[in-house]
């Protein structure tokens, strides 16, 4: 993930000071390149000491190496889409035309970002402890359930006894009974839903084992996981902010499953009878008609 991506992810996560400085950074990062940190700590308000300790929150040993990154991002930085960062803030006064540009811009946005963000090893990580789990229980609320839900049918499909349950006394009285052979996974915008907390708790006391789907950054749900996987979805519309959340987890868990199924040959064998099951059962449908 490049270094302004991180830091757009995490801006709102930053205290005031930090805020200003992420701002300015992502308004000028052409200038950054050849800025010494106290000119940037000048430009802002702030100390030098404040600019170097932000570049090591984000995991740089020091604003030199900060500035390397930068250059970095600017070299590989996507060309501006020809909608010309259209997506965002959809107001009640855009044409059809335009609000389903913004629309698309800002789904192509977010899968883009949350793509990035994510490693190949946390992937493939991700995708042994589901593949040798005796048993994976799926939590989410709000639209994170129907995520959740969804990836439960696919892991059916492969012959996971997965189980989606929205009902928080339902995933407690399973997870009381999960050990370390089993996995939860935990599909949280946030990572502080209350319940979604709740229920990571109790699996992390049982040492089972932990998935979370997760926004970038920290959070009280990806401290108790075994592994983080994250996703990007920019808030800056009302109306946007859900969609696009479950855009970005849709991607994460497709990816799973596709990674599963690519390296599960017992998996693909029961895919494929699944498939075949509903193939015959509309067959015989169509016939009896």
């Amino acid at each position: 993930m490049s270094v302004l991506d991180k830091i757009t992810a995490l801006r709102d996560k930053f205290p005031r000071a930090e805020q200003q400085l992420a701002d300015y950074i992502l308004a000028n990062p052409d200038h950054i390149r050849d800025m010494p940190s106290q000119m940037l700590a000048k430009a802002v308000g702030i100390s030098q000491a404040s600019v170097v300790r932000f570049t090591q929150k984000l995991g740089y040993k020091g604003y030199p190496d900060f500035k390397f990154a930068i250059s970095d991002s600017l070299h590989h930085q996507l060309p501006a889409a020809s909608s010309d960062k259209l997506h965002g803030e959809i107001s009640l006064e855009d044409s059809f035309s335009t609000m389903s540009q913004k629309l698309l811009a800002s789904k192509i946005n977010v899968l883009q970002k949350t793509h990035a963000i994510n490693s190949q090893g946390s992937f493939e990580q991700a995708a042994m402890l589901l593949r040798n789990a005796k048993r994976v229980l799926l939590c989410g609320k709000g639209g994170s359930a129907l995520v959740a839900k969804d990836f439960s049918y696919k892991l059916q499909k492969l012959g996971t006894a997965a189980l989606a349950e929205t009902d928080t006394h339902v995933q407690l009285a399973n997870i009381a009974n999960y050990t370390a052979e089993d996995v939860l996974v935990v599909i949280s915008e946030s990572g502080e839903t209350p319940d979604s907390v709740k229920i990571t708790e109790q699996a992390a006391a049982n040492s089972v084992g932990i998935i979370s789907i997760t926004a970038y950054g920290a959070n009280s749900v990806a401290r108790l996981a075994s592994l983080n996987l994250y996703t990007v979805a920019e808030e800056s519309s009302a109306r946007l902010s859900s969609i696009l959340a479950r855009n970005a987890q849709e991607l994460v868990i497709d990816t799973l499953f596709i990674l599963l199924t690519q390296t599960c040959p017992q998996g693909r064998k029961k895919l494929a009878a699944s498939n075949q099951a509903v193939d015959t059962f509309l067959a015989r449908k169509r016939l009896a008609r």
